[in-house]
């Protein structure tokens, strides 16, 4: 691949829903420009961006990938992302990077949620994007209904460049807008065809549509439109770049991924409409400082780059994708991550496309490459010139919504599962692994049910660690609602010293029932319990709290006070004061002890439509509606719901809501679990305790 300067670059991120052909798009782009001797398929498994084990197999993409092409002298790094959304963490580093998306929209089912998505992060990330209206080739395949969907949607954002041009129900080419012209043929090749009486109205629409939005991104133009209510070609282009630029613009395109119709004419679209990174400002801070910093997309710039995405090898170790952002980096450029305060070295610079990677001597501003076995370096990072330090904003990922208690499969691999994990988690910031205090549990934590299973199928894939995923224990606790006053007597005579000891323990629930600590009072006077005894009898007390007498689950919110006894001056000790507070608190069974779940705050955020279904579902999980807020154009319902049913919620939401609902969610406080609950939960702890045994 030859050297490329910063004007003739594109940073594409290919954007949409799932199965609208995102993949096979960018493999027909990289077969249509002659990257590729063959263009691969997503059914059989050979496409170029669909490499690893579980995307060949499900047949879906699951993680954000590479592929570069050259095309009249232009570079375009297009970036394939997955469009099912357990994986929308892959969209946010794409979309940090790149300049331009192309958010894909099918030509049978129009605009739906997962394009919603991307345009409203391309919106969040001030994207230039442009829509392609793809699989034009299928059955059914409607370009005016689709298009509809979308200015239904997003009004006079949208402005249609191309008309396709079908005949005996087959797509065969598109007509150019801006030329007005008509091409027929696949890929590359094109033939010129006068533009077909059937869509010449489609077409003079088309223009009227792009010159009021073209007019619309700029007073000037405005002025101009106005006037002679038209606009020249030339204004027509500059209008329609600056609209796009700022996005009040977003120009529709059609083409079939399989046949490779309109590709060239796509491709030309990406290098005639979409940004250049070329004099982009990136405003950073300064570490030492805390001072804004901007970096013009130069070459003559200080170096520094960020970090997008990080794949993690069993073989090569990490391999950290970055975008240049300004200044230029070679094999001998000292490297400092800002972040982790380190210095690294380049060493060799690869070009990904998909798995395979080529060597280059340079990247300059602008650019994509990959580096290898950075240690200090991880996604969102930055890496710079150690004499002119910036630190950029580091990359915001969802927040995992679903977790799972994850445990080796064999004994003895333990080790081997969470090493694997942690090095899964620097490739996807999405998933998180923590340790639960309460239960002792490792937990899983991510974006949905499927992105959970295909993390620990990674897992065993890439480094040859079985793990078994289950719902995660939920930390009941145990609490008492009345006070009672009880002896613990223990007495044992096996010849020479026995053991003695005697106490009365005064148990009651905490006068604050907001307090949820165990406290102990010693009242005992007289000497009836010597002095160094009462720690012992404490002790014996907080051993058994953490197995309650219920269900063996810890006891919170309750005062013991120790105020009587008697002791044997020969065989007393600790170890019998500590038995006979054991003794004394097995006796809680006649303080009317309940069960206690945690309770959660959850926020729900849902379109109006689906408001009645969400708070119904709220209902059936035991929860309670707090209340309900308009925030940003939707309803956001306000809940507390216990924690044990709300394992499955991220999935339910998505399909209550066609997947347009998102949700967060808190401890609050924990609650009396009800009657009937309580004993079904005793009964299945009793029976796991019986076979544990």
């Amino acid at each position: 691949m030859k050297d490329y300067r910063t004007g003739n670059i594109r940073n594409i991120a290919v954007v949409g829903h799932g199965g609208e052909g995102k993949t096979t798009l960018v493999e027909a782009l990289l077969y249509a420009t002659g990257t590729i001797d063959r263009q691969g398929r997503v059914e059989d498994g050979s496409t170029t961006t669909d490499y690893d084990p579980e995307e060949t197999r499900r047949g879906i993409s699951i993680s954000a990938a590479m592929a570069p092409l050259e095309y009249k002298d232009v570079k375009i790094n297009l970036i394939d992302v997955p469009g099912y959304f357990d994986f929308a963490g892959e969209m946010m580093g794409p979309l940090t990077v790149a300049e331009g998306a192309l958010i894909t929209v099918g030509a049978v089912s129009g605009l739906n949620v997962g394009a919603e998505k991307a345009w409203a992060q391309c919106d969040k990330m001030g994207t230039a994007r442009m829509i392609v209206i793809n699989q034009m080739d299928r059955e059914n395949a409607n370009f005016e209904k689709a298009l509809t969907t979308i200015t239904d949607k997003y009004g006079t954002h949208i402005a249609p460049i191309e008309v396709p041009i079908v005949e005996k129900g087959q797509f065969v080419g598109v007509v150019c807008v801006l030329e007005n012209k008509a091409y027929t043929g696949e890929g590359k090749t094109l033939k010129e065809v006068p533009i077909p009486d059937s869509v010449k109205d489609e077409v003079e629409h088309a223009r009227e549509q792009i010159m009021e939005a073209a007019a619309g991104a700029d007073d000037e133009l405005m002025e101009k439109f106005f006037e002679n209510m038209e606009l020249s070609p030339e204004d027509t282009m500059k209008g329609l770049r600056k609209g796009i630029l700022e996005g009040t613009v977003v120009p529709v395109v059609c083409c079939s991924s399989l046949t490779r119709v309109g590709l060239a004419k796509l491709l030309d679209n990406i290098i005639d409409l979409m940004p250049s990174p070329e004099g982009r400002t990136l405003v950073g801070v300064n570490p030492k400082t805390g001072d804004p910093v901007e970096r013009v997309c130069a070459e003559d710039q200080p170096f520094s780059a960020r970090v997008f995405k990080t794949l993690a090898d069993p073989y090569v170790g990490r391999l950290s994708l970055i975008k240049v952002t300004s200044g230029v980096l070679t094999g001998d450029t000292a490297l400092y991550n800002v972040n982790a305060e380190k210095a690294e070295k380049a060493g060799t610079i690869y070009i990904q496309r998909g798995k395979k990677q080529t060597t280059t001597q340079k990247v300059v501003a602008g650019d994509i490459c990959a580096l290898a076995k950075l240690q200090s370096v991880n996604t969102g990072h930055t890496l710079c010139d150690a004499n002119n330090p910036v630190r950029f904003d580091e990359i915001v990922f969802p927040l995992p919504c679903i977790s799972m208690a994850v445990y080796a499969k064999k004994a003895g691999d333990e080790d081997k599962v969470f090493s694997g994990l942690a090095r899964l988690q620097e490739e996807d910031p999405t998933i998180r692994i923590s340790k639960d205090a309460d239960t002792t549990e490792s937990i899983l934590s991510g974006l949905g049910e499927l992105h959970i299973e295909v993390v620990s199928k990674k897992l065993a894939s890439k480094f040859g660690a079985e793990c078994v995923l289950q719902d995660p224990k939920i930390p009941y606790r145990e609490t008492i609602r009345k006070k009672i006053d009880v002896q613990g007597r223990h007495k044992k005579q096996t010849g020479g010293h026995g053991q003695f000891g005697d106490v009365w323990i005064e148990f009651r629930p905490n006068d604050d029932p907001s307090d949820p600590e165990f406290h102990f009072e010693d009242a005992v006077v007289g000497g009836v319990v010597p002095r160094n005894f009462i720690p012992a009898v404490e002790k014996g007390l907080l051993d058994n709290i953490k197995k309650g007498v219920l269900a063996g689950f810890p006891v919170v919110g309750m005062t013991a006070k120790l105020h009587d006894g008697s002791y044997h001056p020969v065989d007393s000790s600790e170890m019998a004061f500590k038995t006979a507070a054991r003794i004394a608190f097995k006796k809680l069974v006649d303080a009317s002890p309940v069960l206690l779940e945690p309770i959660y705050h959850v926020e729900v955020l849902v379109p109006d439509e689906y408001m009645g279904d969400i708070i119904g579902d709220m209902n059936k999980r035991r929860g309670r509606i707090m209340g309900m807020n308009q925030v940003d154009g939707q309803q956001q319902v306000v809940a507390e719901v216990p924690q044990a049913e709300m394992f499955k919620y991220a999935t339910d939401l998505r399909s209550m809501t066609q997947a347009r609902g998102s949700f967060t969610m808190r401890f609050e406080r924990y609650e009396e679990v009800p009657a009937s609950d309580a004993k079904k939960i005793i009964e299945n702890a009793k029976r796991d305790e019986d076979e544990d045994e």
